[in-house]
């Protein structure tokens, strides 16, 4: 795989998880810095141990997780991004809105990289690919899309709170469903 086309693949693995992280970011409004990074080296970590994962298990596990990934994923998302306006409607975002809660960042992490985990596995056909090269690569590039999308969440949270926590939890939520039409086969992008 060319460079050109490993990045253009990391950029497209990385969009869910940019998008949970712009919707992180509506949240914070101290200590920027930090939950950037912290928020950047959980989706950029698990983005490149899938596809690591995945190219070690090979076609065995990966067809049986295949069957309901995006269930979970859907479940999942559906899950934060409804607590996420529900929490904005009463108020409560406002309470939390610094802290960054590590269970829910793995949950999140697991959820937008099992996509990764897929194309780790369509690697495993391939003899030529450097594993580790490519998960770092996509590691790399999610970490810093990451990175960015919670600064840029952060500057919408600002300037429209509520309202911004509320569209953040029906984007998370899109995301759910288009990952849930996916895999089943309704929606192919």
């Amino acid at each position: 795989m060319q460079i050109f086309s490993l990045i253009l693949l990391s950029l497209s693995l990385a969009m869910d998880a940019f998008s949970v992280s712009l919707c992180k970011g509506l949240k914070l409004k101290t200590k920027l810095f930090k939950s950037a990074v912290i928020i950047g080296l959980f989706f950029g970590g698990f983005q490149a141990l899938m596809p690591a994962v995945g190219w070690l298990l090979g076609r065995g596990i990966i067809e049986y997780i295949d069957k309901f990934d995006h269930f979970i994923a859907f479940g999942i998302l559906a899950f934060i991004g409804g607590k996420m306006i529900f929490d904005a409607i009463r108020g409560e975002d406002d309470k939390t809105s610094d802290k960054l809660n590590i269970k829910e960042l793995i949950v999140l992490s697991v959820a937008t990289s099992i996509d990764a985990l897929a194309v780790g596995f369509t690697f495993s056909f391939n003899n030529s690919v450097n594993i580790g090269l490519y998960a770092a690569v996509i590691g790399g590039i999610t970490f810093a899309v990451c990175f960015g999308g919670v600064f840029l969440g952060s500057v919408f949270g600002t300037k429209f709170g509520k309202p911004a926590s509320v569209i953040g939890g029906c984007v998370l939520i899109l995301i759910g469903i288009k990952l849930l039409l996916e895999g089943l086969g309704v929606l192919s992008l």
